[in-house]
């Protein structure tokens, strides 16, 4: 029976309707199609969670590209084709707030839907959580930690810190098991090793080998004022505040400013204006009960005055 996907040169994922192949026998085609009609409703309900994420629009797609991947190796695999090999062990680069350990646990939740990994559930580990005190120490904390990751998905954040240390540093030692265990263990984990772009390309660099262990390395951009915007109104909304025109205005006013003054720097992204709304929040609080003001609209609305921004406390 005909794929229900098509992959294009540009990455993009066309969806294949109707089938021009002869008929199969009626319960084994009715069987197929209820299935294929399974995978496009799935990959309809990947489409719509993705869309709640702001911006990461490369990101998106090769999701669905990896999803699509999956379910054509299974074809493949059932007519007695060659199949690749499926390695998914990835990379993450990008700054703070970009939402990498949010798309890593919704990768979590695809892989298990689809039968990659038996769990799906998401451990995320830094230095601390792998790095021993003691020669051996390292290799035993890893492995427990990958055990624990077993099914699911290892997630390590400031993955580049495990080589600061240079050669007798114990973090190498980290890097070692990770490296074994990934190759041995490979189909019952995935390892998403993640951090800041330039400092993952150091890593990298100091690791010849381990680049081609990580077929999917996924670039996290920072997010546009707008976009930062958007996720503001989406916390707010689901907390049911709104913001006033003024509010909105002050707002984008002070991104605006420190984007400027970030360029190409760090900034923290998602978290920033998260913090700033629950700064906000709190002050509307102190607003609202110095004045005895409790009517549900004031209650649901962030005022100009009630935005605090880090570099005014």
């Amino acid at each position: 029976m005909e794929q229900p996907f098509r992959m294009k040169s540009n990455g993009q994922i066309n969806i294949v309707l109707h089938s021009k192949n002869k008929p199969e026998p009626k319960a084994a085609g009715q069987k197929e199609m209820a299935k294929d009609s399974k995978e496009l409703e799935f990959l309809k309900e990947i489409d719509e969670e993705l869309n709640h994420l702001v911006g990461l629009e490369e990101v998106k797609k090769v999701i669905k590209e990896i999803y699509a991947w999956i379910i054509v190796n299974k074809k493949r695999e059932k007519l007695g084709l060659k199949t690749g090999n499926q390695v998914l062990h990835m990379m993450f680069k990008g700054n703070p707030g970009t939402g990498k350990t949010t798309v890593a646990r919704f990768l979590g939740k695809l892989f298990h839907k689809v039968e990659v990994l038996s769990k799906g559930h998401l451990i995320e580990a830094e230095r601390a959580d792998l790095v021993g005190e003691y020669i051996g120490h390292t290799a035993q904390k890893t492995r427990d930690l990958i055990k624990k990751a077993n099914g699911g998905i290892l997630f390590i954040d400031e993955a580049y810190s495990l080589a600061r240390g240079g050669e007798k540093d114990f973090g190498k030692e980290a890097i070692d098991t990770l490296v074994k265990h990934m190759e041995d263990k490979s189909h019952e984990f995935v390892l998403i090793l993640a951090g800041y772009s330039k400092e993952m390309d150091y890593f990298l660099s100091l690791n010849p080998g381990l680049e081609s262990r990580f077929p999917i390395i996924l670039e996290f951009p920072d997010y546009t004022v707008d976009q930062l915007i958007e996720i503001g109104k989406i916390i707010l909304q689901e907390r049911e505040y709104v913001l006033t025109p003024d509010a909105e205005r002050r707002l984008r006013d002070h991104l605006v400013r420190v984007k400027s003054r970030l360029q190409n720097g760090r900034f923290s992204n998602g978290r920033y204006i998260r913090n700033i709304i629950e700064k906000s929040i709190r002050v509307q609080a102190m607003r609202l009960v110095l004045h005895n003001d409790f009517n549900r609209k004031e209650l649901m609305t962030i005022r100009s005055s009630d935005l605090v921004f880090p570099d005014e406390d």
